[in-house]
């Protein structure tokens, strides 16, 4: 069993910056043998993809709505992936979920389907 689980989220200003960090566990969990991703759901939307990286963190994804403001990284020696948002938006406020899928595994990695474990979600409320 994975467990995912998000901290970080809270209430900023537009402009500002937050760091969510995602911590993953499991008796016999490796996170090196999971590329990782973060999605959000805002409000009567539905999730979508922000940000991804490869288990060996080689290559990271971006939704276009985040990129240049947002960075993913992670330490597999900490179980932990994170998220740096910087400039944030109103637009931006949403749960953000991380999630995890093998590094086997297939689809690409904007999309949910890729993910095998989903933590329970940090909300992110960007004020104007």
């Amino acid at each position: 069993q994975v467990q995912l689980v998000e901290s970080g989220g809270g209430l900023v200003q537009a402009g500002g910056s937050l760091r969510l960090s995602c911590a993953a566990s499991g008796r016999t969990f490796s996170m090196s043998l999971y590329d990782m991703g973060w999605f959000r759901q805002a409000p009567g939307k539905e999730r979508e993809f922000v940000a991804a990286i490869t288990w060996s963190s080689s290559n990271a994804y971006y939704a276009d709505s985040v990129k240049g403001r947002f960075t993913i990284s992670r330490d597999n020696a900490k179980n932990t992936v994170y998220l740096q948002m910087n400039s944030l938006e109103p637009e931006d406020t949403a749960v953000y979920y991380c999630a995890a899928g093998g590094r086997y595994g297939t689809g690409t990695y904007y999309s949910s389907g890729r993910y095998n474990y989903w933590g329970q979600g940090t909300q992110v409320t960007v004020s104007s």
